[in-house]
């Protein structure tokens, strides 16, 4: 280990980092729950660098309608007890929006932002159910839940193979990160086994992940599924991709969730990992207004967060977007309580008026960067589509559009089933939404 991580590790759940003051009484205050150290803290710093480089951009820029942010950070190592803590440190009335990176945290925190009045943002994870806003008036899931990118990896594969009919009797096998994270998309993939007669296979791998041979033997010798998702993180998704090859599971039938499928999860494994795909839900690379302002307004003047060349890579595009996502919020929410600092609960108004449409992507110099957005008060998770990527050796390539999960006909229907459950377990009269 490192002196760096070393010393990050000491800190514990210390607030690590800041982009402005924490003392400025006159700017908004965003906290960061992230991990820089830890087994999965490759995945996890160039997210946060991104992250607080978005924020770093728009203060560069005269920052949200004059209101500066006050952004303080805290390491959990991706762990729910160290990320509760966090939380309990950093949370404050005037918190715009707590982003826990960690579906396992989002769990432990949800009655508790809820309770605080804080915005909770699980972006492309956390708990599905909580895109019914009238059991979860604090959780916000968008662009896409676990359970969209199951159905649009399905989807996928029933394009692939000619149709839903063709599906009756293929072998599908998912491989997933033993945790509440890896376990959120089973029910839906069981929903859909049923519905198209697949078979689906379940493959869970124990933390962090790199013990999986038995399982790859099991999936390349015995099962041969037709098809294999993967549900990972950090070093299980490159050692999934390295044991699939020993076993010569064909890569371009191998697809994972958004969270499998960055650089970090590739380059491991060398041309190994050559045409392997995952979904994602936004752009790759600089080629963006709003990113070279990034690379321009704070790199070039010496106030980047992470090394220059990890800009547009898969994970720091992403806490570009978490970022981008957290403070247009904030601006919608300033357009119904005025152009000042505001309170958690003020900003939660302004995810449920969220409408990013391509007008404002391109004022945001985002445009073609990510999908259009519009929360109400009852969906908070929006369109839940993805496209699915493919790598090439040297770079992430779209091969296919943009994917509409089924979310009238079967998603929806299912997460206010699940929410119904939530709200008679924990007492909660569903507000209204009408």
């Amino acid at each position: 280990m490192n002196l760096r991580a070393l010393g990050l590790a000491a800190l514990g759940a210390a607030a690590i980092a800041t982009a402005v003051p924490v003392s400025a009484a006159d700017t908004q205050y965003i906290p960061g729950l992230m991990y820089r150290s830890g087994p999965y803290a490759p995945n996890g710093v160039p997210f946060a660098n991104g992250f607080q480089d978005y924020y770093k951009m728009i203060n560069a820029t005269g920052g949200i309608n004059g209101v500066m942010i006050e952004y303080e950070e805290c390491d959990t190592a991706y762990n729910n007890d160290r990320g509760v803590e966090c939380y309990e440190r950093l949370k404050r009335p005037d918190a715009a929006a707590i982003a826990p990176l960690s579906t396992g945290i989002t769990y432990a925190l949800i009655e508790r932002a809820t309770a605080d009045k804080i915005p909770l943002l699980s972006m492309g994870y956390g708990r599905t159910a909580g895109s019914d806003g009238t059991v979860f008036p604090y959780v916000f899931t968008l662009p896409a839940t676990y359970w969209s990118g199951a159905d649009i990896i399905v989807n996928y594969i029933a394009e692939k193979e000619g149709g839903y009919e063709a599906l009756n009797g293929k072998k599908i096998a998912l491989v997933y990160h033993d945790s509440a994270y890896g376990k959120e998309p089973i029910g839906t993939l069981e929903a859909l086994s049923k519905k198209h007669g697949f078979d689906l296979s379940l493959f869970p791998v124990a933390h962090p992940g790199l013990e999986q041979k038995a399982t790859w033997l099991q999936i390349g010798r015995q099962v041969r599924p037709d098809w294999t998702m993967m549900w990972g993180w950090g070093v299980m998704n490159s050692t999934a991709i390295k044991e699939a090859a020993a076993v010569g599971y064909p890569m371009d039938r191998f697809v994972g969730i958004w969270w499998s499928g960055s650089e970090q999860d590739v380059t491991p494994a060398g041309a190994q990992a050559n045409n392997y795909k995952s979904l994602n839900f936004h752009g790759t690379g600089v080629d963006y207004p709003a990113i070279q302002d990034v690379l321009t307004k704070v790199h070039d003047a010496g106030n980047g967060t992470g090394p220059r060349e990890e800009v547009g890579t898969v994970l720091y595009n992403r806490g570009i977007m978490n970022a981008a996502i957290i403070v247009e919020a904030i601006r919608t929410a300033q357009e119904i309580h005025g152009k000042k600092p505001l309170m958690g609960e003020q900003v939660r108004d302004g995810f449920e008026a969220l409408n990013i449409d391509n007008a404002r992507l391109e004022d945001m110099g985002l445009a073609g960067f990510m999908e259009p957005i519009q929360i109400t008060c009852a969906d908070h998770e929006g369109t839940g589509r993805a496209f699915v990527q493919q790598w090439d050796g040297t770079e992430w390539k779209p091969v296919s559009d943009w994917v509409e999960p089924n979310r009238a006909g079967l998603l929806r229907p299912m997460i206010e089933e699940a929410a119904a459950q939530y709200a008679a377990e924990k007492g909660i009269t569903p507000r209204s939404c009408s």
